[in-house]
């Protein structure tokens, strides 16, 4: 399994657990994929997107499982991030935690 993080504010997780799919944010939805984050990538995606957020969600989801959907593409200064270009289903999801808790 190669784990990678997508972060949620709690009104979007609780959404996505009610619809049991999730086709993104505002801002993955504006950029046509859904944003993810590998474990070395998630603090600092956390502190530019969502400061402030109350209640943020890391959901662990396995890079292998999602399929050609996935694309690892270059962002911030070049880095290759994670980049879903489908909906993400429920049980996909590996685990959940309170981001930062723990």
């Amino acid at each position: 399994m190669t784990p990678i993080i997508k972060l949620l504010r709690a009104e979007e997780w609780a959404v996505f657990q009610a619809a049991g799919v999730f086709a993104g944010s505002p801002d993955d939805i504006r950029d046509g994929y859904i944003h993810i984050s590998t474990p070395d990538q998630v603090e600092a995606t956390a502190a530019k997107w969502f400061a402030g957020a109350d209640g943020l969600m890391a959901l662990t989801l396995d890079a292998d499982a999602l399929g050609e959907a996935l694309r690892w593409e270059p962002a911030r200064g070049g880095v290759l991030f994670p980049h879903l270009y489908r909906p993400l289903r429920l049980d996909e999801v590996v685990t959940t935690a309170v981001f930062g808790a723990g």
